[in-house]
């Protein structure tokens, strides 16, 4: 029995000796084993080109965009002030007013700021008011209508310190009813007219 004991004794130490020699040695053989490397996939980036621009070219560029902005930005209100120039070299025609009243009462200061403009005066081509300084309270006159066309004419004579010559005019019957309201933006040497139709 003892025998038997020690027997199974010593193969159970032999056996347990193996598997742990068994695991040591599997241990080294993986401390030694080296995995396949892995190939890595070669992504191409896109090309990328930087500019570099020097600082005298950076400077060139920028001046010349502010030249740019700056002359569009003059040639605008140059184009402007042109059109509005264009338009105030022509007769301007304020309409045809039907009146009933016998009398009318013409009144007009300057449209915008007071800067000198002066104006002559037509009734049926006849001059009546040689010489007004336009100013900025209202002044005119008054006219007895004849029975069908009264031509009120309106001539620049100057342009003020600031072109064209400008004023805004209304026409009053003799009841004190507008009958027009209007105003003039006329050159030198140009007229503005309204005709005046008594029924």
């Amino acid at each position: 029995m003892n025998q038997y004991f020690s027997f199974k004794s010593q193969v159970f130490i032999l056996g347990l000796m193996f598997g742990v020699l068994s695991t040591a040695y599997s241990q080294e053989e993986f401390k030694t084993f080296k995995a396949a490397p892995i190939k890595k996939k070669e992504v191409k980036a896109e090309e990328k080109k930087d500019v570099k621009i020097s600082t005298a070219d950076y400077n060139k560029i920028k001046s010349y965009v502010i030249e740019d902005v700056a002359e569009n930005t003059y040639e605008v209100p140059k184009r402007e002030e042109y059109d509005a120039e264009k338009l105030a070299k022509r007769d301007q025609d304020l309409g045809i007013v039907k009146v009933a009243s016998g009398i009318a009462k013409v009144r007009y200061r300057d449209a915008a700021y007071v800067d000198g403009d002066k104006v002559r005066v037509y009734l049926n081509y006849v001059i009546i008011q040689p010489e007004v300084l336009l100013n900025g309270e209202e002044q005119g006159f008054d006219i007895e209508l004849q029975k069908g066309v009264n031509r009120i004419d309106f001539e620049a004579i100057n342009e003020g310190y600031a072109a064209p010559n400008t004023a805004e005019f209304k026409i009053f019957d003799d009841a004190g009813n507008v009958l027009s309201s209007n105003q003039w933006n006329i050159a030198e040497g140009y007229k503005a007219t309204i005709i005046l139709e008594k029924e």
